[in-house]
């Protein structure tokens, strides 16, 4: 299957693919590709069934895995650096698992290679209210987010996602139903079917829960080449909430598994 995957490209250099969360799209993660273009190529698809990209008919990580490597040999990329948040960071280390030498070196922001509890039932909710209000607005879509959500991060978040149809209701870019129904597939521990070798930095937010102390035996058995950055005062929203910190560890990261060619950059420096 090749599926039709939506994505930006820019840049000049080594391909990097930049692989967002639930719910959004690739521009959310759109300071880290304007900070790495200048010496990478940087990709930043829309995952399936997410933005601009397809719907597909069932989703899990292996799926969504499977069609970015199909989305890989349309692009002519034999390989790139991967960079995932959240659920982009289990589809990237999903990939890494299948197939290893599509995946140079993998960089996995704030979520573990383990199985999750539920979280986004009030997510759910609100998404949901948008739906059936058939609301005429932003404004409107953000008083029903906001009687369900309290922070404001999230339903900005949340918001950019939001499009008007051709009879002017406000709908979701995202196939809300599909990843209803899919949110168990996509909360499950990527399949394993060998360790990945090459090298592989988790960031965790210092604030947030997503990488726990006992999720390490976990990463180290899939990813025996793993370290670990904290990004203290940081939650899930760590490329938001400190994106110079962020986007320096990235960078400083790729520079080192890149030597030949950037090392004379002096982009190293984490800033």
């Amino acid at each position: 299957m090749a599926p039709d995957l939506y994505a930006k490209q820019a840049g000049e250099g080594p391909a990097v693919i930049l692989l967002h969360g639930l719910f959004g799209a690739g521009a959310n993660l759109g300071m880290l590709a304007r900070a790495l273009q200048e010496h990478f190529a940087v990709f930043s698809p829309d995952l399936p069934s997410h933005g601009r990209s397809a719907w597909l008919p069932e989703l899990d990580l292996p799926i969504m895995a499977d069609c970015l490597r199909h989305w890989m040999d349309a692009q002519g990329l034999s390989a790139a650096h991967m960079v995932g948040h959240s659920l982009g960071g289990k589809v990237a280390m999903q990939l890494a698992l299948q197939c290893p030498t599509r995946v140079r070196s993998l960089i996995v922001a704030d979520i573990a290679p383990v199985q999750y509890a539920a979280r986004h039932a009030l997510v759910f909710k609100a998404l949901e209210a948008v739906v059936a209000g058939r609301c005429a607005s932003r404004e409107e879509a953000t008083r029903l987010l906001a009687s369900y959500l309290q922070e404001e991060a999230v339903i900005q978040f949340l918001l950019s996602s939001l499009q008007r149809d051709s009879e002017g209701i406000m709908r979701w870019r995202f196939d809300l139903a599909g990843i209803r129904d899919a949110y168990p597939a996509l909360l499950a521990a990527p399949l394993a079917g060998q360790s990945y070798a090459a090298p592989v930095l988790f960031i965790k937010g210092g604030a947030s829960d997503y990488i726990q102390e006992q999720h390490w035996p976990a990463i180290q058995a899939l990813f025996p080449a793993a370290s670990i950055r904290v990004m203290p005062g940081c939650g899930h929203w760590l490329h938001v909430e400190k994106p110079q910190q962020f986007n320096g560890i990235v960078t400083q990261f790729l520079t080192l598994t890149e030597p030949s060619r950037l090392a004379s950059t002096g982009i190293g420096s984490e800033g």
